[in-house]
Parts: structure tokens; sequence; C-alpha cells
């Protein structure tokens, strides 16, 4: 008996060895990859030289379709989280789905039924990712789904029962003006921070009248549900910052929501939270003053929801130039010095960078004049903007006549006939009654994709979309009940603004969206290179048949890139491929086909057999899928 057990240790001894060395299992446990929001990844088997090789591995389907009501499952936005061979998501109606990570084979899903919330304002329903919370062997899953908190076993896919009321938190509960259910939508994942779950807010643009919702950022306890903390993006009377709210706007003005990804950095329990525009994006007639916290970077303690300190880049905003992107946190050597640092991409196109203590900017941020002519009846902007001196804007910004498309002379005939229809000028141009053409767009710019920071080489990657935004506000003519503001930027019919004679093709000179490696070391742009072939309208448009145009125009697209220590930056957007970048150059590699146009940044993981994948969400609505890529087994 002796020798048959020795036998059979022997003979696994000899099978594990003939099996190689145990694999490194390399995770993907926060759509950021990180709470620092990197999007880096340690795994390394995909590099410049084989990632062509990339082939599909998997591919599962929400299978979401639109109800009666015309409630809709819009693109599919959702960053998997993968945690122990097992992925982790959210689908555009806000289900939770567990995957194996291996096959994508789904192990549970979880409907808290927000469609049965109706169409609201919003008709499309959409959500970027779930996050994840373990405690020895209890794990959880977190996800915020309009006025709703749930907390779900990472195991099973059930209902906690005993977080809030049977399993969840009641997000409107008690706060400031938040009465309407369809007010109150979330679109972004929780931060976990100890036994925190900090969620933040989105309140639909179309919510213009008096007394609509401030945006907030909530804090709760993992276990019980109860709310520990909460802040206001719009400060109250006799709050720091209040008095930049003239006329007492800030009584009744709302959004200034946090509907972008947050930051955290865990060792010094700091929360940096990007917010948005207030109500009315386009028009501020009834809110004069430079209108704090709002398209502000904004740090908290995590712990208490205090706040340490705050940047405001747009002061009293009419372009919707909200923060959409997570912040990146980094460490940068400039000068001999090593500064802890958070970098902020924005719409606007700038990057503005500090040290993400003290909130002090590493390169001086310049407050200069900017036009305030306007011929929008009450309005008052304001007369000087924010401009960082570093790094240079990785976007172009401003429209002139030198500006318009020259693919061909008739193109450049058409573009500049139509472009004189409007009020041009350089960033920060006001909006007007018969329209300005404003660059970045009110997409960006960089938008809720964000940045990917590579700590090796010090180089962020944004991946950047050009294009132009006619900035119209017109009278109100009280049609819509949800807005009674005096001006607003929902211009219709005659109202609206004249049709392109180009139609799919940009009024201004291509490339569309680039990808840009910025070098924070020395806040300088690195590289920057075309991203995108373009859209299948632009290139089959008749006034382009018969002229060869270059491989990449560009295609705008508001999801991000991740890069790797193999040296690969996966991104896409808006087109039926992955694409794959040289780190280093930015050399377009490889880009593989998806089944649908992706929608959403992608992530990569490692899994126990040794295998690495990349992962990204395609497509919207009943046409939409969850891709995963590998090399080929060996």
């Amino acid at each position: 008996m002796k020798t048959l057990c020795a036998m059979v240790i022997v003979g696994c001894a000899v099978l594990l060895g003939a099996q190689g060395p145990p694999q490194v299992m390399i995770e993907w446990a926060y759509i950021g990859a990180d709470q620092s929001q990197t999007k880096y990844s340690a795994a390394a088997d995909m590099t410049p030289s084989n990632v062509s090789q990339l082939e599909l591995a998997w591919q599962w389907r929400p299978d979401e379709r639109p109800l009666p009501d015309r409630t809709q499952p819009g693109s599919f936005q959702a960053t998997p989280l993968m945690i122990d061979d097992v992925l982790y998501l959210s689908t555009s109606f806000n289900r939770v789905v567990a995957l194996n990570g291996e096959t994508g084979a789904q192990l549970w899903a979880f409907d808290p039924k927000a469609y049965l919330d109706g169409p609201g304002v919003n008709l499309y329903y959409q959500h970027r990712g779930v996050a994840f919370w373990r405690e020895g062997n209890t794990s959880r899953i977190f996800m915020n789904s309009h006025d709703r908190l749930f907390s779900i076993d990472a195991k099973t896919g059930q209902l906690v029962t005993g977080f809030g009321q049977d399993g969840y938190a009641m997000l409107r509960e008690g706060l400031r003006n938040h009465d309407n259910k369809i007010a109150m939508r979330q679109s972004s994942p929780p931060v976990i921070y100890k036994n925190l779950v900090i969620v933040g807010s989105s309140i639909p643009d179309r919510l213009q009248y008096k007394g609509d919702p401030p945006g907030t950022v909530q804090a709760f306890d993992v276990r019980t549900g109860k709310r520990v903390w909460v802040f206001y993006t719009i400060p109250e009377f006799g709050e720091f910052g209040n008095e930049t709210w003239e006329k007492d706007s800030a009584a009744f003005t709302g959004h200034v929501n946090v509907w972008g990804p947050m930051t955290l950095d865990e060792t010094r329990g700091l929360l940096y939270v990007p917010t948005s525009t207030p109500s009315s994006d386009y028009y501020g007639g009834r809110r004069p003053g430079a209108n704090l916290f709002a398209e502000s970077l904004v740090c908290l303690d995590a712990a208490t929801g205090t706040r340490k300190w705050h940047f405001q880049a747009v002061h009293h905003g009419l372009w919707d130039y909200d923060f959409p992107a997570p912040p990146n946190l980094m460490t940068i050597a400039l000068d001999g010095r090593t500064i802890d640092a958070v970098a902020q991409v924005s719409k606007q196109g700038f990057t503005y960078v500090f040290d993400r203590v003290t909130g002090q900017p590493v390169w001086p941020i310049e407050e200069r004049p900017v036009d305030t002519t306007t011929d929008v009846p009450g309005e008052k902007p304001w007369p000087s903007q924010p401009f960082p001196t570093k790094p240079p804007a990785f976007t172009p910004q401003g429209v002139t006549l030198e500006d318009a498309n020259d693919l061909t002379p008739e193109i450049k005939a058409l573009a500049l006939d139509y472009m004189q229809k409007f009020r041009l000028g350089p960033l920060f141009t006001p909006p007007s009654l018969r329209g300005t053409l404003m660059r970045p767009s009110n997409s960006g710019g960089a938008n809720w994709g964000g940045a990917a920071f590579d700590p090796e080489t010090g180089l962020l990657y944004v991946k950047t979309s050009n294009y132009v935004y006619i900035n119209k506000v017109c009278k109100n003519d009280g049609s819509d009940s949800r807005i009674d503001a005096e001006y607003h930027n929902y211009c219709t019919g005659k109202l609206g603004p004249p049709e392109s004679p180009l139609g799919a093709i940009p009024v201004t000179k291509p490339p569309y969206a680039e990808l840009v490696a910025l070098n924070l070391n020395k806040g300088e742009i690195a590289w920057r290179v075309p991203f995108g072939e373009g859209t299948a309208a632009l290139r089959r448009h008749p006034l382009l048949k018969g002229l060869t145009l270059p491989a990449r125009l560009g295609t705008p697209g508001n999801a991000g890139s991740i890069v790797t220590k193999g040296g690969v930056v996966f991104v896409g957007s808006g087109e039926a491929y992955l694409y794959a970048f040289d780190k280093a150059t930015g050399r377009e590699v490889s880009r593989v086909p998806t089944p649908f146009p992706v929608s959403a940044t992608p992530m990569t993981y490692k899994t126990r057999s040794g295998r690495q994948f990349v992962v990204v969400a395609t497509g919207a609505g009943a046409d939409a899928s969850l891709v995963g890529f590998a090399r080929p087994s060996q």
C-alpha cells in the first residue's frame, strides 16, 4: 500500500513537472484595471510582434430588445471585471452577469428590472460596469441602477438581503430636490473604499427646470446599506462655493452630475470626483456666476466626504464641457522631483495635471481672457477661463475658415459657404442664436473612455475625437414641460440649424479621431496617429467617388484605450474592429474584426490556464455582444 501511494505521488510530481511552472493569473479587478484608473495590465503575452495572431475565442450575447413602451437598450458600454477567472459586468438594461473567463459561458445573471421604470427622459438605457468587494470568503458585486444600489452575492448572483431594503439601498431617499424618480440615473460603477461603497449621480440633461436635482456623491456601508455621507456638488447657502452662484441661483439650479467614473487613492483615502455642467448646459442666464463645483475636479476625503481641494476647468459653463473621464493617478519624474500626480483629460482637449495631495498644478494653469460677446438675452459669459501651459492640447480647438475641409475643391467651397452661416471663433466662444461652430464638440475631445497610463514609460494614451458641434440656443416656446428656462438648446424645425450640404462629410479637415501619447515626465506630446478608417457613410459619399483617400480618416467615439506590459495599446470605438498599436511608437500593428462596432473600453487578463484574453463590448440594443480574443492555443 505504501509503495502504491509513493508511486501515485511520484507520478503526480512527474505530471506536474511535465506541465511546466504554475501560471500566474492576472486579474482586472476594476473597470480601470485598478483604483487609480491607469487601465494598465502586467499581462505581457501579447506583443507588437504577435498581436496580429489574435482570433475570436468566444462571444456572449446580452439578447436585450426594445420594449413596447419605447424603452430601449442602448450602446453596450460595459468594461467587465475579471476576478478569480470569472468576469462580472453590467448590461445596457442594467442586468448584472457573471461569465466564465476562459469560455465566456454564463454562470449567473441578476436582473434589477430597471426597464420597468419606463423610457423616462432618456429612451436608451446604458451602464458601464460594476464594483467588487471581498472580505475573507465573502464577496459582493455592487450595481447602481437608477435610484437603487444593489448588493449581490458574487458566487450565486442572489441579492444579499441584509443590505438595505432586502438587498438594495435607496439612492434618492432624503436627498435635496430628488422627489422625481425619472431624474435619478446611474451610468458609471461605484467605488469601493474599505467598508464604503460610493456612487455618483446622473440627472438627464433634458431636465431644465427650477428646482431640478443637484448632483451628489454618496457613500453607503457595504454590509448594511446605510448612508454614511453625502456631498452635494452645488453648495447650499453658507457653504464654501455658494457665493459663486449669484442671485441665489444655487437654491434652484440642478445637475453638476458625477456621471463619469471616479478615482481613488486607496492608501491616502482620497477620492477624485469629475463633475459636469449645471442645468442648463448651454444657457446660464438664470445662474450667473462661476458656478462651483461645476466642471471641476474635486478631491474628497473618501471616509467622510469632506472636500480637500478642487479645480474648476470651466467657469459658468456654456459648452457642455463635462469632465466625463475618470482622472488618472500616476507618479511622474519632473526636473529631478518625484510627484504623485492626478491627470484629468477633458472634452475641451486639455490635460490638467496636479499634485494629487495638495491640488497644486504641476505646470502653471493660466487664467486668460476669452470672448464674452453674446446675442443671447440675459446671458453673461465668464470673462476668463483656465488654460494649462503644459502639456499641449491633444485635439484641435476652435474653428476658423482655414479649417474648412479641402479634400476636393468642390467640398471646400461647400464647406466654406456652410461655415459662414455660423459664428466662428476660438475655444470658449459663446453659443449664439444663429449657432456657433464649436470644436471640440460637446462629446470631446476625450469622453468617458478617458486615458490609459503606462508606469514604465510615463506615457498617457488618449483616444480623442475631432469634429464640430453647432452650439445654438433658441427661445423656449413652452412645448416641453421639462424645460422652463427662457432659452435652451433643443432647437428643431425652423429653429434648428440648417443642414450641411456635405451630409456625412465633416466641414473640417481630417483626421476625425486620433490616438495621442502624452509624455507626463516632460509635459509634451510624444506622438499622435490617426485612429480609425472613418465611417462607412463618409467613405461612400458621392462627393468622394473616385478619390484616393487616406487609409485612416479617423473615427470619432467615446470609448477609451488600455495599455499592457507586453507593449500594446488596445482601443476601439465606432468601428467593427479592435485596434492594436505599438505603445512606444504609435505604429498600428493589427486590427481584428468584431461582430458589431466597438462601443466600450476593452480590458485584458490572464487566466489560471496561462492564456491572455482581450475582451470588449460591441454593438447596441439587440445587436450587441461581448467578445473575447486570444492567440491560438498552443
